[in-house]
């Protein structure tokens, strides 16, 4: 989908893997994780990958912050500045620079928090190395305001994570992740690990955030029901590849698939609860790059065209895309 003035864009992003075991490991194998992923993200826009674990969605988050280097593909970034730039490119002062607008929360606070450090040095142990110096008590008082703002409390900032519950650990997560005010948060999972209570306080704090700080977020779920709550478009992956994409009011309406049009989202929504399991088989291995459609193994409709030539993501209605030759 083309977005006026996108926050990020992403163009045919392909990463793959060297298949490694060991000193005798067989030269020239791969595990193709990103195959060919386009999207883009607006200001103060949330946008959801949403799939099975293995199916690329966290692969794809950690190239847009170069944790892993694409093999192809372009990314670029616009930020409150209006001045595009090439990802890929950038080098130095400008990547560190980059890398404090865009930043990323993980999936497990237990292991992404540092059980040595209090609350305060984790927020602030990226804000003292930033391309822009602040004093100690700034820091300290920026750092009371956002823990103020999740949730939590001044006095938590000289505690240890290992002090606090998984989801007050998240909330830390979060404030470390808006104190040098991004304008993308990257969200990789961050309530798959909670209660199902927690969750909705979480998600109701990320809504929040969103609507006070106007930023875009880019969220990872595997849940099609959690990702329709939070998100305002979905992209559908399944082996490295977007099936399907289209605002949450096309898809998903109280708590029912609305016009999901991929086999493969009718899954997602049978592995939720509801409506008709339609998964046949088992997924091809990612060793191989795919010729043919990468679910039609496990599509109940697939023809042999499916199995022969690889569909294109095209247009199936007003900004909804399907990559299916029905």
């Amino acid at each position: 989908m083309s977005i006026q003035s996108p926050v990020i864009s992403v163009s045919n992003l392909r990463k793959r893997f060297n298949l490694e075991a060991g000193f005798f490991a067989q030269l020239g194998r791969y595990v193709y994780a990103v195959n060919g992923v386009s999207f883009s993200i607006g200001r103060n826009e949330t946008y959801g990958l949403v799939g099975e674990s293995g199916c690329g969605k966290t692969t794809t988050a950690r190239l847009l912050v170069r944790m892993y280097e694409a093999n192809e593909g372009e990314i670029l970034f616009n930020g409150k500045d209006n001045v595009t730039t090439d990802v890929r490119k950038l080098k130095g002062w400008e990547f560190k620079r980059y890398r404090e607008r865009v930043k990323y929360v993980f999936q497990d606070p237990a292991r992404s928090l540092n059980p040595r450090m209090t609350v305060f040095e984790v927020l602030t142990s990226g804000a003292r190395y930033a391309t822009e110096k602040k004093k100690n008590s700034e820091l300290r008082e920026e750092a009371s305001g956002l823990l103020e703002e999740v949730g939590l409390s001044r006095e938590d900032l000289e505690r240890r994570p290992a002090e606090f519950s998984g989801g007050q650990r998240q909330r830390i997560s979060i404030a470390r992740g808006l104190m040098m005010k991004p304008d993308l948060l990257i969200c990789d999972e961050v309530v798959s690990a909670l209660d199902v209570s927690i969750q909705g306080q979480i998600l109701n704090l990320l809504l929040d955030i969103r609507n006070r700080r106007e930023i875009s977020f880019l969220f990872i779920a595997h849940d099609l029901r959690v990702a329709s709550y939070f998100c305002d478009r979905i992209g559908v992956m399944y082996r490295g590849e977007i099936m399907e994409e289209a605002p949450v009011a096309e898809l998903w309406d109280q708590g029912s698939l609305k016009t999901g049009l991929h086999p493969y989202t009718e899954l997602l929504f049978s592995s939720a609860g509801k409506g008709p399991a339609v998964s046949q088989g088992e997924p091809k291995s990612v060793t191989t790059e795919s010729s043919g459609c990468a679910f039609a193994v496990r599509c109940p409709y697939a023809e042999e065209r499916c199995f022969r030539e690889k569909p294109e993501l095209r247009e199936a209605g007003t900004s909804h895309f399907v990559r299916c030759w029905r």
